[in-house]
Formats: structure tokens, C-alpha cells, sequence
């Protein structure tokens, strides 16, 4: 059963303290007990908080091998940032995370915001089916260059959105959405795209461009239509563009851009979640499951998808 605080009010009571977020986050990364990361042996806990391994003898905190690892701040104050970032029903800044939480450092704020993004997609997520929209949009500035798929200065980002459209009915249906951000539009690509994104034996729809031509006949049916038909991908692609302006006014750079693409498909996938407390809830889930990230990867960024 789903467990989490439904409002601010319920949220303070719950995680006051230090050992109430540590039992929480255990619950959530054990469901069933504590498994030792190592051997896959059980254990128990100890008096200090540490779980012990039975099998290998090994202590284990509830925060090694998540994204909370290494951290010198208060579990606690984790969290708040984690309610204050689900709360926001259009995302959260570096400076305003600063603010609520107190913290010294803007570059803190930041750098626990790009981890935390890390955390909205869930390893081994599925993948989209049924009908799948695709097609491509770039992000940046106006700058000078080839216009189209050779636009130079742009970032490229592989949109793709389940169409779920009742037959019959003017108005278009989405459901989830991938977004990747690519090297080119080549067909290398857009195929390993689809092949990380999309579930084999779906319908995928695009347009006429090379890059989607090679598509395995017995991998994916392939509908392929004018690109002004493409109305959901365009959409998508219209409402991330204000999304990052509006929120982050734009100062994305296109190496760290995959971060704010995570945030921005956790936080659509989820917009008819009726509890703003259910988010909180998945976005600590999935910080469980996500490895420790360095910070010389958050400052690099993520390799482009291709």
C-alpha cells in the first residue's frame, strides 16, 4: 500500500526527525526487509541505526548506494527539498531551493537539484506502447546556421508521446512520454531511441524523414505522415519550451539538459496525480533505487543518448 504524508501539515508532523525519514526511507527501499546490498543476504537492524548483514557481516546505512550517500546534511532536510520540489506544480529553482532550505551555498542547491532529477526516472522503467507519436525539436537560442534537422548551436531532443485518442473524439489523447537528447537526427540515433523507448510491436507514427525509414518492419509498425500531423509531439514540445523559460528562464545548458528533460517527463507523466504527497512519495522511491552520482558527472553531464 502507497504510504505518504497528503499535505504540508501531515508532512512536518511525520518527518521531524532524523530517525523518522531513515525509517521511511527503509521501508521504501526494503519493502520486504533489509536485503545487504552486497550479498543479497538478510539481516537486521542495529541499535545505531546500521543494518547488519548475516551473510557477509557487512554494516549497511539506509543512504549508502542511494543519492543521499556521502551527504553531510541532515536526511531531514533532504526530504524538505523533496516535498518542496513535488510541491511546485511547475518545477523548482536552484535559488529557491536555497531559500526554503537555508542552505549556505546556491551551488548546493543546484547540485542536490540535478541529483534529485537523476532520481525521476526510474531504472528499469517501462517502456511506451500502443500507438507512439515521434518526431524531434530543438532547444536554444536564435542563432546562425542551417535552419531544420542540420540547425547548428541547438541542442536535439527525440520526443515521444503515447497517443491515446478514443476513436471518434476530436480532441487528441497523450499518454507518457520519452524525451532523449540525441548528437544528430541520423538513423543511428532515432533507432537506438526507439529501441531504449519503445516497446516492440508498437505503432510508431512520424514523418517522412531518412532517419526513421530503416525502421525493422518486425520490430515496430510504421505509420508515416505529414509532419504537421505530428499535433501531440508538437504540443509536448511547445509546452517543454515554455516550461524551461518560465521555470529556469532558459539558462539550460545543453550538456546538463537531460536533467531538466528528466524532471520535465516525471513531472507530465504524473500532472493528473490528484496528490501532490504521491509524487513526494515516488520521487523518494526511486532516490532509493538511484546509485550515489558524483559531482564531476552532474557538472559534465550526461552522454548523448545515440
Amino acid at each position: 500500500m502507497e504510504d505518504y504524508p497528503r499535505d504540508m501539515i501531515e508532512f512536518r508532523d511525520r518527518f521531524s526527525s532524523e530517525d523518522a525519514c531513515a525509517a521511511y526511507l527503509a521501508e521504501l527501499r526494503w519493502p520486504d526487509g533489509f536485503v545487504c546490498p552486497a550479498c543479497g543476504a538478510r539481516g537486521w537492524q542495529m541499535s545505531r541505526g546500521l543494518f547488519l548483514c548475516r551473510g557477509c557481516r557487512r554494516q549497511v546505512s539506509v543512504t549508502s548506494g542511494t543519492i543521499f550517500h556521502g551527504s553531510r546534511k541532515p536526511l531531514r532536510l533532504w526530504f524538505e527539498a523533496m516535498w518542496h520540489i513535488t510541491e511546485q506544480k511547475y518545477g523548482a529553482n536552484a535559488l529557491g531551493l536555497q531559500r526554503i532550505l537555508g542552505l549556505g551555498s546556491y551551488h548546493t542547491a543546484w547540485r542536490w537539484l540535478h541529483r534529485l532529477r537523476r532520481a525521476m526516472v526510474r531504472p528499469g522503467r517501462d517502456r511506451l506502447r500502443g500507438t507512439v507519436e515521434v518526431d524531434e525539436t530543438y532547444i536554444g537560442g536564435a542563432k546562425p546556421g542551417k535552419p531544420g534537422r542540420s540547425a547548428e548551436g541547438k541542442a536535439i531532443v527525440v520526443i515521444a508521446v503515447e497517443d491515446t485518442s478514443v476513436p471518434g473524439v476530436t480532441e487528441r489523447g497523450m499518454g507518457r512520454i520519452r524525451l532523449a537528447r540525441v548528437p544528430d537526427a541520423s538513423s543511428t540515433s532515432l533507432s537506438a531511441f526507439l529501441q531504449a523507448n519503445v516497446t516492440p510491436g508498437s505503432r510508431v507514427r512520424t514523418d517522412g524523414w531518412a532517419g526513421y525509414t530503416p525502421m525493422p518492419a518486425d520490430t515496430y509498425t510504421h505509420d508515416i505522415v505529414g509532419s504537421m500531423d505530428l499535433v501531440i509531439c508538437h504540443l509536448v514540445a511547445s509546452l517543454l519550451k515554455r516550461w524551461l523559460l518560465g521555470t529556469y528562464h532558459g539558462a539550460v545548458r545543453h550538456h546538463q539538459l537531460d536533467y531538466y528533460l528528466d524532471e520535465y517527463a516525471f513531472r507530465f507523466n504524473r500532472r493528473k496525480s490528484a496528490s501532490r504527497g504521491k509524487l513526494f512519495y515516488r520521487l523518494v522511491q526511486q532516490a532509493a533505487s538511484v546509485g550515489p552520482i558524483p559531482g564531476w558527472a552532474i557538472l559534465g553531464g550526461r552522454q548523448e543518448s545515440g
